[in-house]
């Protein structure tokens, strides 16, 4: 008899998966392993500092990337869009790090809601990537940062941090500017990319909750209060601060409370 696969090995997999379309497929399918049962809860494998990454796009420090405008050009459509891409893909790989570096501490609800967060990730990446084919370009055309695995570099050490950073700063911040984002696609008269990105809009504001719930469970455990807590990671963790606007109501649904992250420098 086969031994079951243990899950940390499962999402090993996905990381170390470096093209694409072939981790859309991998993120696709442990995602479905886990779902059905075929997966052991089990963390025998440590997770690698940095994911395998495709030869394209070329990764450049944030302050190096070219400025991308906000004219209504198809070259400027198509540059916003290739960096919603890279998001979205690196949000795959975040997920399932999220799995198997912290997981074994959590129960299994843990990993079915970071499951999710990494099956709805590899679905938007799939979608944007199709938007930028479908405007002859493609995933990899362009330069991208890798600022967002920076931040997981910098929590990795500390789920409470990973969890206070990535979903509940990085994520969030998604909800306060995508909806001003649409209006721009569909003003530029891009109706699918508009659709694509309102789709993404509430599938993040779930992934924010996701983070919140287990922040707040993490605390609860430690006897810490949320908001203190949250608000001395952020000012350990994330550089640049956080700024207005935000979109208070997308984040009090996700259970971000203004109490979070009013009055934070």
């Amino acid at each position: 008899m086969t031994e079951q696969l243990d899950v940390g090995s499962a999402v090993l997999r996905v990381l170390q998966t470096a093209d694409p379309r072939a981790k859309v497929m991998a993120a696709r399918h442990v995602a479905r392993e886990w779902r059905l049962g075929r997966l052991a809860h089990g963390f025998g494998e440590a997770m690698p500092d940095m994911p395998e990454r495709p030869d394209h796009p070329v990764l450049m420090r944030p302050r190096d990337m070219p400025r991308r405008g906000k004219g209504t050009s198809v070259a400027r459509r198509i540059a916003l869009i290739h960096a919603l891409a890279h998001i979205e893909f690196v949000a795959i790989d975040l997920a399932f790090d999220m799995i198997g570096r912290f997981g074994a501490q959590f129960p299994r609800e843990f990993i079915d809601d970071w499951m999710r967060v990494g099956a709805e990730e590899s679905m938007h990446f799939a979608l944007l990537d199709r938007r930028l084919r479908d405007q002859g370009s493609f995933y990899g055309a362009l330069p991208a940062h890798d600022g967002l695995w920076d931040s997981a570099k910098n929590t990795a050490h500390d789920v409470s941090a990973r969890l206070a950073i990535v979903p509940m700063v990085l994520e969030a911040r998604g909800l306060d500017v995508t909806l001003e984002t649409v209006e721009r696609f569909r003003q530029q008269g891009d109706k699918l990319t508009a659709k694509v990105l309102e789709r993404i809009y509430h599938d993040e504001i779930v992934h924010v909750s996701f983070g919140t719930k287990w922040f707040e469970i993490v605390c609860e455990k430690g006897n810490l209060a949320p908001h203190t807590h949250w608000k001395n990671l952020v000012k350990a963790h994330f550089k640049g601060g956080l700024k207005p606007p935000f979109n208070d109501s997308a984040r009090q649904t996700a259970g971000l409370t203004r109490e979070y992250y009013y009055g934070i420098e």
